[in-house]
């Protein structure tokens, strides 16, 4: 080891980064039942063991680089769902997570107060307990902010946020998926893999749209040759607009005439001997029996081998759409063989209901034949084109903006209070994910962007701590005690039994959704998966989107409120 802390990691510490974080990864894959250490979780252990024996403190920016990067990350991926919490629609899940964070935060701060722990440990006893990573950078920001200390003992302080962290962090994941999957539905005597279902055929029964299942093609294509008699001689706007009369979505793409293709026109006339190749909703294609209306079914690869398209279309102010229900939209003269197959707003999938409103700014998907589908888009609004590339420019000035905002400082009893670069970065992921939700045209992070923004960051970021904090984590531990894992479980479970009890008695939310909204309330994905398991279903998933929103937030400003608490 010495040869290589002299020769290798003092001189290329990016080399000691590199190898610890294959570790963690390793260390992360872990797995037993639906538990698992997870990436961030692994690259602090390996950091920690590491760290111990290399002896190599890594300076400079790197931490604050991709931090920041992970946190704005974070906001650009829940700032749709954030800003939708605030709405009236989802203002009860909302505030089931402001007493679980809130509560969360009182509970640490309580016993942190109690055992007499400082900033660091204190901020690590959150984080741990709460399954929140990105306290400990939130954290040990605000720590290096704090007026009074040394450099020397910020940097103690900050190592003992990762030492906190490591101890707490296991029981905080392992708890919530006890309490939650297992405890809790004994305790009110409800079995929740049969609310699960009962809640499921509840929601199936409301769905409105005919169109909407999973598991199956939902719209067809398919070629019919013309043999019967009382066919021949109509329009091909005729037949559309008895199908549009009798509520079915059936339409003549194209039809084959003496090995002639002819291409969709109203005013075209079917005869005998064509074939017509038709699209349709599966549903109404069966109700219509097209073999006794219009003739044998046959397969025809270059009529219906033409190009086809899926393209997202944001609604427009100068759409005459905007306002309009699917309903009506989707009977339209521009219409005919372009189906509707998702809806979203402000970054939520509602799913295609028939009287689901469409308003400015949401997205509609539409598909179809390649022509019909560009027609169709040009009149809604504008089309979004599918790219893998990430547009920097808006991500960049995203990050710059969001340091400036944490930058300012009020003061306060003599103390410097400001947001900091990691709070303000935060914030305006918020804001550009939320404003890239309403103008999708606009500052495009694809998803495999985004995820190595957000779990390289952090990884990197828990990396550098815990290699920086490896040579102090045995004698850190001795100063905290093992009463420290006692104080975790509490500040894990006490919130959760708090946000329970007021789900339960006063908002009387359904089990399964109640528990999806506490895990993801306090952000734990173990708890999540915990619960799908045994309610052999996903409804648990249902209540967590807004909860998860808002306690990515919160929590993670906790770090800086809690350090100053402590201080």
């Amino acid at each position: 080891m010495e040869w290589f802390r002299a020769n290798v990691f003092r001189p290329y510490p990016e080399l000691l980064i590199f190898l610890t974080i294959a570790v963690g990864f390793l260390l992360g894959r872990l797995r037993y039942r639906s538990l698992a250490l997870g990436a961030v979780t692994g690259c602090l252990v390996a950091g920690l063991v590491i760290g111990s024996q290399a002896k190599v403190e890594i300076d400079g920016p790197i931490k604050s680089v991709f931090f920041l990067m992970f946190l704005f990350a974070l906001g650009y991926d829940v700032g749709p769902q954030f800003f939708r919490a605030l709405r009236k629609d989802g203002l009860p899940q909302a505030l089931l997570a402001v007493i679980v964070c809130v509560t969360g935060l009182a509970t640490a701060w309580a016993f942190a107060t109690l055992a007499g722990y400082g900033p660091g440990l204190s901020a690590g006893l959150l984080g741990g307990g709460l399954t929140q990573s990105a306290v400990i950078g939130v954290g040990s920001d605000a720590i290096a902010h704090l007026p009074g200390l040394t450099r020397a003992e910020a940097q103690d302080e900050s190592h003992l946020v990762a030492v906190a962290y490591a101890v707490t962090y296991p029981l905080g994941t392992v708890l919530p998926a006890l309490l939650l999957a297992g405890v809790l539905p004994r305790l009110v005597r409800r079995d929740l893999a049969e609310q699960s279902a009962v809640l499921a055929a509840d929601l199936e029964a409301v769905e409105e749209d005919p169109d909407a299942g999973e598991g199956y093609y939902k719209h067809v294509l398919r070629a019919y040759a013309v043999d019967v008699q009382r066919m021949a001689g109509r329009t091909v706007g005729d037949f559309e607009a008895e199908q549009k009369a009798a509520g079915r979505r059936l339409y003549i793409t194209r039809m084959r005439r003496a090995g002639e293709i002819l291409e969709h026109s109203p005013g075209t006339r079917i005869e005998l001997g064509d074939t017509l190749a038709i699209s349709a909703v599966r549903g109404d294609l069966v109700a219509y029996d097209a073999r006794s209306h219009i003739g044998m079914e046959t397969d025809d690869s270059e009529l219906l081998g033409y190009r086809t398209e899926t393209l997202h279309v944001v609604v427009t102010t100068r759409s005459r759409d905007s306002g309009r229900t699917i309903r009506s939209l989707r009977h339209e003269e521009f219409m005919p063989g372009v189906f509707i197959e998702g809806h979203w707003r402000a970054g939520a999938d509602l799913r295609v209901r028939l009287d689901s409103t469409v308003e400015r700014g949401d997205t509609l998907v539409l598909t179809g034949p390649h022509h019909r589908v560009e027609a169709a888009a040009a009149v809604i609004g504008k089309p979004v084109p599918t790219s893998f590339a990430t547009d920097m420019v808006w991500i960049a000035l995203g990050l710059f903006l969001g340091g400036l905002l944490g930058i300012p400082a009020l003061h306060a009893a003599g103390a410097p209070l400001s947001l900091s670069t990691s709070t303000g970065a935060l914030l305006m992921g918020l804001v550009f994910g939320w404003i890239r939700s309403k103008y999708p045209t606009y500052g495009n992070l694809p998803s495999a962007a985004q995820w190595l923004m957000g779990t390289l960051g952090l990884c990197v970021f828990v990396t550098v701590v815990g290699l920086n904090a490896g040579p102090s984590f045995v004698p850190g531990l001795r100063e905290a005690g093992w009463p420290l894992l006692l104080w975790g479980a509490a500040v894990t479970t006490v919130p959760l039994l708090a946000g329970f009890a007021y789900g339960h008695f006063v908002q009387r939310v359904p089990l399964p959704i109640l528990l999806g909204a506490l895990a993801g309330a306090q952000t734990t994905t173990a708890a999540l998966g915990a619960l799908t398991e045994r309610a052999r279903s996903q409804i648990p998933a249902l209540g967590t989107t807004v909860p998860y929103a808002l306690g990515n937030v919160l929590l993670t400003m906790w770090g800086s409120v809690i350090v100053l608490l402590m201080r």
